[in-house]
């Protein structure tokens, strides 16, 4: 019987998002759509990850309209996909049942055919809302297992052997990663995804995981990774020869890089290996020429600013000594040997001019997305000199934090904190002297459970307990909806999906909702609003008075929240005052002094600048 592989495209999600700062339009999305109906993928993923957060807050459109218009236009030719994290859904907190059963039954409504459900703690617990709701609502609900390795723990030296120090073992065993997909079947999930969000899965692994799930699991098993380290295209091809029925891809002017392999490079190996590749190849020739010109005009957020070079397998012959290298790769492949299989990979890559492995990311063991939002971080505090320290306390702070896979969210949670740990020493303060909200309810254990268990002395020292706390999902406060008097006095979310997304992303969906709302108001009367209305209070607006006060200054760049006092509250010393997001993470900013609040001195969605006086204080 001919092996079959399936195809999930994610060029218009993961591969946006992976290599291009999630920045396509829907004007651009539009122009490759007739294309798409015609390609004949099992699935594309086209929601989800960052693209509810980025179209709201960098293009000003909306969520559920991308998602509705896509199903418009492709109808059943594919099944479109999105992925969740599970109870945080697309955001950073844990959410109620309430709000997950809404989020997938209007996911669904608007043309959600897959819901790939992940959690970044691997707490199988965490997805059993989500699957039950999917299913509900007539979705497939697709569980992935989130791939990660153990830390390189220091060597330890001959006196700390004699001691009796040992380092931890092994968590992230073949066994452990099984654990959790037969956990998830039983759940009742349709197929399960190996999830390799940090491309650090090597071919050798692959080829021991694929054949342990296949032979455990009765559903489909799809694998997922990256090329940023350079193991991307070997695994895939390891994957595919050992039976694995759905493999993710990306487009060629797309692929490679931080992004998935290329499907045209896959649609070779299916060739020369005799397995059914069901995509119309001449389809996505004709979305890879539109989509070289969609990236030139995203070129401001282009990752390597490197182009492959022009290839169609179905009109392009390949050079005598490339197409050696495809046989090579096959033979290495099937006899497992990785050495030879990635040497051969990087030689194809190298000749279609796909970006070289980053050896950084390789070496340190992260996802390529933890370490850019780690340089954007640094860059904007100017403290770019601590970058080696921020990446070298990373595995202190992850197992510090109960060893949890580096995975949004909990990657920009020990990434942020790595840096912050950093900010600490340099300034001669202990470690852990700032830290995130988010870290602080990863630590108490609001986020589920860690693969380690936490230090119950660490947990009292960051979250003030010694015990762990579950989210307590009865305590959830709903997002004010307020009325707007400069839209004519409608409410700033007037439907259950614009509720939805307050919920899931309070910040930026009150600025795009109440940007949305003036201009209609406007346009409905016929009169401009003013940029100070339309923009929502986005500019940090300074008090015209002199400050003469001891002030609450913001201790990196970030949004204002909210502030939890007002002016003629009294504080305490080191009670909180403010809510600081920065780099997606709640930072909560305490008073140095105990007085009088005087003023407010920025406004709520406010942007400000590392330093920038917030709270002005009456002694």
């Amino acid at each position: 019987m001919t092996q079959k592989l399936l195809i999930r495209d994610l060029t218009l999600r993961d591969g946006q998002q992976s290599s291009f700062a999630t920045r396509m339009t829907q004007k651009q999305i539009d122009r490759v759509l007739p294309f798409y109906k015609d390609a004949n993928f099992y699935a594309m993923e086209v929601w989800g990850g960052a693209v509810p957060d980025a179209v709201m807050r960098y293009l000003n459109e909306n969520p559920w309209d991308r998602l509705e218009k896509i199903k418009a236009a492709i109808g059943s030719a594919s099944k479109l996909t999105a992925l969740s994290r599970g109870r945080n859904l697309f955001g950073y907190a844990p959410y109620t049942d309430e709000i997950i059963e809404g989020f997938c039954r209007n996911s669904i409504e608007s043309g959600l055919s897959i819901m790939r459900i992940f959690d970044a703690l691997n707490d199988v617990d965490n997805v059993k809302s989500t699957i039950k709701y999917v299913k509900k609502y007539g979705g497939m609900a697709d569980c992935a297992v989130c791939y990660t390795i153990d830390p390189k723990y220091p060597k330890l030296s001959f006196f700390d052997r004699l001691k009796g120090k040992r380092n931890p073992k092994p968590v992230f065993t073949n066994d452990y990663f099984l654990d959790k997909a037969k956990q998830m079947a039983t759940l009742g999930a349709d197929m399960v995804t190996i999830k390799d969000m940090s491309g650090l899965i090597s071919p050798s692994r692959i080829a021991e995981l694929i054949p342990l799930f296949k032979q455990n699991l009765s559903i489909p098993v799809d694998f997922h990774t990256h090329c940023t380290p350079g193991y991307g295209l070997g695994a895939v091809l390891m994957a595919i020869i050992k039976g694995v029925d759905i493999v993710d891809t990306n487009i060629w002017n797309f692929a490679g890089g931080t992004g998935a392999p290329a499907i045209e490079l896959i649609y070779i190996f299916c060739k020369k290996l005799g397995v059914e590749l069901d995509v119309n190849m001449e389809a996505v020739a004709k979305i890879n020429k539109e989509l070289f010109y969609i990236r030139k005009e995203l070129e401001a957020f282009d990752a390597t600013k490197q182009f492959p070079n022009p290839f169609n397998p179905l009109t392009d012959k390949l050079p005598a000594n490339v197409d050696k290298e495809f046989d090579n790769a096959i033979v290495a492949a099937k006899a497992n040997d990785e050495e030879a299989l990635l040497a051969a990979c990087h030689a194809i890559e190298a000749y279609f001019n796909f970006p070289k492995p980053n050896e950084l990311v390789k070496k340190a063991e992260v996802p390529g997305g933890m370490y850019s939002n780690m340089v954007a971080q640094l860059k904007q505090l100017n403290s770019m000199d601590i970058l080696e320290k921020a990446m070298e306390l990373i595995p202190t702070v992850r197992l510090a934090a109960g060893l949890p896979p580096l995975v949004t969210p909990t990657s920009q949670i020990v990434g942020a904190q790595a840096v912050n740990c950093a900010i600490d020493l340099k300034a001669g303060k202990p470690m852990y002297s700032n830290v995130s909200n988010q870290f602080v309810n990863l630590v108490k254990g609001e986020y589920g459970k860690t693969p380690m268990p936490i230090d119950p002395e660490f947990r009292f020292k960051i979250a003030g307990t010694r015990e762990e706390i579950p989210y307590d999902t009865s305590k959830n406060q709903t997002q004010p909806n307020p009325e707007l008097p400069e839209a004519g006095g409608v409410k700033l979310a007037a439907t259950e999906k614009e509720v939805l997304l307050l919920e899931l992303f309070p910040l930026v969906a009150k600025n795009f909702l109440t940007k949305q709302k003036v201009e209609a108001y406007a346009a409905q009367h016929k009169t401009e609003a003013s940029e100070s209305s339309a923009q929502t209070a986005t500019a940090v607006g300074q008090a015209s008075a002199p400050i003469s006060g001891p002030t609450v200054n913001a201790p990196m760049p970030g949004s204002i929240l909210r502030f939890t006092v007002k002016p003629g509250d009294k504080v305490a010393k080191g009670q909180t005052v403010v809510i600081l997001e920065a780099m997606k993470m709640e930072n909560s900013i305490a008073s140095d002094y105990a007085g009088t609040v005087k003023r407010l001195l920025v406004k709520e969605g406010s942007n400000v600048a590392a330093d920038t006086p917030m709270v002005e204080i009456e002694i």
